[in-house]
């Protein structure tokens, strides 16, 4: 028997700028639900969402939680997301598993990128917004401004629905425009009824109050013909017909309510809890879900309980005594606890353990889910991003897109005998952020651990050392560096040594030149003997092992091709050891001669910026020594640069775009070959790859 019905079920993303209130907000919901016992804040490190010990420590969310409470008949799915830029990839893998993305912008600061941002990955995702107005209590807020502001940024689709009354700079009471209704809160968050306000109360409020009731009579005409016949007439709307326009209008993604809020008193919350069970869009209202069949087919996927099962794992979290848990949102059908399942990424079936439900690290046990719910299962082996379907009907949800990793830091064991731990515990911190990457680089040896930003890469050490007990330094990864010559060269090695008995003896004459290789290009021209035949793969062998270092910096050696064209032998002093040696002394000799120079590794640089920062952005690759090489519009106020920009140049690139454009800019940078490096840097390259060293 189901605890509740599908259409009373509200899954429901919170996001926004970093600040704005979002754990906050989600914790006072809780209070007033009755699903926490106290309100908890973030300053003390005593939030519900907020419970790792990272987030604790930084006073910040880090990964998105879930918080499933119950209020009056209905289930409600909270997702407190991160705000920071560097775990985007939380805010991405919140909103995918919700209906509703619930925007908190705060009364004093207004809208912030943050906002933007959840906003265009809402519309992205085809979801439902509602903005809310947080911290209205404080004595800098401004709701009227920022009510001003959202419309300026994001459209007439926005739409007040509780708006405060101000009275000499303080809240006086609040007015819910669908009921037409206003209160007042005692210092427990208790509302009182009121009176609505006059003129008298606040200075050119009636002028406000029947200003807003238009818009949101307006707002609500748009949502239906009939609703649009009864607007002209001039006939006010019913409250249930408000409700259901607005209801209507958040689905289509024609209306954006507004609502204002205080976490710290409660003000206003119990009327957001009203609007979520009113006006928020049920799993079963949202557009169809498209899946893939394994013959790549689309398929519109109805959020059924009767339905063949199908669910999504949206998020993965690491849980050093638990093992690896699985947020999963449920599409269609029925998902138990110890039943098994087809992994539709890899064809493999899957055993489902426990099934629990979460209230922030709460646990609580349940039999199954149904189509349009929230739960985790403990112990599986399919990862974020899969589909798990039932036997008779496999299908397959498109991948989340995340942004590209753009910062890389290399990884280092801070405790001997730690190192065979790191891989192993990093990846377990993989699964969990699909933007966390760690490579072993070819050519340095390094392990690079790449993410979003410096942040981001600070607190993934931190959970290795607090998950997993392994500690690790984080520093700047070592640049590849490559040495060639640009002339060729003829010139001998001999070695030759007596010490009694045997002696070694080995001789070679060897033309030098450049050539384009990343491989030693290895050839024989030797006449009449004067190297035996069987010494020849000594020789290059000689040649091949010293092309690892350079004679300028011990880099390795491209682009080099040898020839080996005279020399000579000794019948019981030579050996293959010997003409190793001497190969050995004619490279030093030789690579000396030839005009040795630096190679640096050299990356293709997009990025994409809003056009007010073009001209910082091109200014800044030329500081770098970057090559524009052309700009091209995406969209109305954004453009791609495209350049080419030294690999040593670009370290902190993602500190510098995120700062000039405010988090906006993104970008992308690939290798693409190796260029000479000028010869003004030589000394300081040299100087700094002997000290890695």
């Amino acid at each position: 028997m189901k605890d509740f019905d599908t259409n009373k079920v509200r899954n429901i993303a919170f996001a926004g700028h970093n600040g704005s209130g979002k754990t906050s907000l989600a914790e006072a919901l809780l209070y007033k639900a009755g699903a926490s016992d106290r309100l908890g804040k973030t300053a003390d490190g005593t939030t519900v969402c907020d419970y790792d010990p990272e987030e604790i420590k930084r006073k910040i969310s880090i990964g998105t939680s879930l918080a499933s409470f119950k209020y009056n008949d209905c289930k409600i799915n909270l997702l407190d997301t991160p705000g920071l830029f560097d775990f985007a990839a939380e805010m991405i893998e919140g909103i995918r598993a919700a209906d509703t993305v619930m925007i908190t912008v705060s009364a004093k600061s207004g809208v912030k990128i943050g906002a933007r941002k959840a906003y265009d990955e809402a519309v992205k995702q085809g979801k439902s917004k509602m903005f809310v107005v947080t911290k209205i209590d404080d004595k800098d807020a401004n709701f009227f401004n920022v009510l001003t502001e959202l419309k300026t940024v994001f459209g007439p689709t926005v739409c007040p629905v509780v708006v405060p009354v101000i009275g000499n700079g303080t809240i006086v009471e609040y007015v819910n425009l669908i009921e037409m209704k206003a209160y007042k809160y005692d210092g427990k968050g208790n509302p009182v009824e009121t009176e609505m306000p006059t003129a008298e109360i606040s200075e050119k409020m009636e002028y406000r109050i029947e200003g807003l009731i238009a818009a949101v009579s307006e707002a609500v005409a748009e949502t239906s013909d009939e609703l649009m016949e009864k607007f002209f007439e001039g006939v006010p709307f019913t409250q249930k017909e408000l409700i259901d326009g607005i209801h209507a209008g958040m689905n289509k993604g024609i209306i954006t309510p507004v609502v204002c809020t205080s976490a710290s008193d409660l003000s206003g919350i119990d009327m957001l809890l009203k609007e979520i069970e009113l006006l928020l869009p049920a799993p079963t209202e949202v557009y169809p879900a498209e899946a893939y069949t394994p013959s790549k087919d689309v398929v519109e996927i109805s959020c059924d309980d009767e339905a063949p099962l199908s669910a999504y794992i949206f998020k993965t979290i690491a849980d050093p005594f638990v093992g690896k848990m699985s947020m999963i949102r449920v599409m269609s059908g029925k998902l138990s606890s110890n039943c098994e399942v087809v992994n539709s990424a890899t064809g493999n079936t899957e055993k489902i353990g426990k099934l629990y439900t979460l209230c922030g690290k709460k646990q609580t046990e349940v039999s199954c889910a149904y189509a349009g719910d929230i739960v985790v299962a403990s112990k599986i082996s399919a990862n974020t991003g899969n589909t798990l379907s039932d036997v008779s009907r496999i299908v397959e949800f498109a991948p989340m897109e995340f942004p590209n990793t753009c910062y890389s830091m290399a990884v280092k064991a801070k405790a001997q005998g730690d190192e065979a731990k790191i891989s192993t515990s990093i990846q377990r911190l993989t699964e969990e952020d699909p933007t966390l990457t760690y490579i072993q680089d070819e050519n340095t040896k390094e392990q690079i651990l790449s993410g979003l930003g410096e942040q981001h890469l600070e607190v993934a050490a931190a959970k290795l050392s607090g998950k997993f007990g392994v500690s690790v330094n984080l520093t700047v990864p070592k640049i590849a560096y490559k040495e060639t010559i640009r002339k060729k060269v003829k010139v001998e090695g001999k070695h030759k040594k007596q010490s009694g008995g045997h002696g070694q003896y080995g001789h070679v004459w060897i033309e030098f030149e450049p050539c384009v290789s990343d491989e030693l290009v290895f050839e024989e021209r030797v006449f009449g003997g004067a190297v035996p035949k069987n010494y020849f793969p000594a020789v290059q062998k000689g040649l091949e092992d010293s092309v690892k270092k350079g004679v300028l910096a011990g880099c390795p050696v491209v682009g080099l091709k040898a020839i080996l064209v005279d020399g000579s032998y000794h019948p019981v002093d030579s050996s293959e050891m010997a003409f190793k040696t001497a190969a050995s002394i004619a490279y030093k000799e030789g690579l000396r001669q030839a005009d040795p120079v630096m190679l640096e590794p050299i990356g293709e640089l997009k990025v994409t910026a809003p056009d007010e920062n073009t001209g910082d952005i091109m200014g800044e690759l030329n500081k770098r020594r970057g090559r524009v090489l052309g700009m091209e519009p995406v969209s109305h106020g954004v453009t791609m640069i495209q350049a080419e920009v030294p690999m040593r140049e670009m370290h902190d690139f993602a500190m510098y775009l995120r700062q000039v454009t405010r988090g906006l800019g993104y970008f992308t940078f690939e290798f693409v070959r190796y260029e000479q490096l000028p010869a003004n840097l030589l000394a300081e390259v040299i100087s700094a790859v002997n000290s890695e060293d």
